[in-house]
């Protein structure tokens, strides 16, 4: 169901897409890649110029190769477009620091660690946020939700819908449902 029509007329002024996809190797590894893009709908005056109207303000990219325990191998950034040429450039190198990481241990504190503030790109920062769901969908349909080995499905008590307490775990996971209250 979409949002409701607001009953205020109002006008697109800046579109901002964020892509993320997964894909499986011939190797074992998967590569997650996020792709960000801002873009004005009207002539956009920047200290470094002006960028006309449906040029983008940032095109950025960031490409991750995992392995199936969801380790970073290999990490790499790329700008196309940047408010400050000369400038932006300059953080791409910086997500290499990322190998090593694992995207289910800890992962968004230690980006911001790692990355946040003058230590990486805003943006690019941004982008990594969404990177462990992203890769957690692209195994999707790999391994079975409930293993054989017991294993409770990890997905549970991660959000208000899946909470083991509620109804929805009752009617679709029976055997991890408690009838008390998860603790947040």
């Amino acid at each position: 169901m979409p949002l409701p029509i607001p009953e205020v007329e109002r006008e697109l002024t800046h579109t901002r897409r964020v892509r993320y996809e997964g894909y499986k190797r011939a190797d074992g590894r998967w590569d997650i890649e996020a792709h960000l893009s801002d873009v004005k709908n009207h002539d956009y005056h920047l200290k470094t110029g002006v960028r006309r109207a449906g040029q983008p303000i940032h095109d950025m990219w960031l490409r991750l190769t995992i392995d199936r325990a969801f380790n970073i191998v290999d990490a790499i950034a790329c700008t196309d477009a940047v408010p400050y040429p000369g400038g932006c450039e300059n953080a791409a190198p910086v997500y290499r620091k990322l190998i090593g990481l694992s995207l289910l241990k800890d992962f968004r504190k230690k980006v911001r660690e790692l990355l946040g503030g003058v230590r990486g790109c805003t943006h690019l920062t941004e982008m990594l946020a969404g990177m462990p769901t992203a890769a957690i969908q692209s195994f999707a349909g790999e391994t079975k939700e409930e293993r054989d080995d017991g294993t409770r499905p990890f997905q549970l008590d991660q959000c208000l819908a899946l909470e083991t307490s509620g109804d929805t775990v009752k009617k679709w996971y029976p055997k991890w449902h408690k009838k008390e209250k998860a603790s947040a």
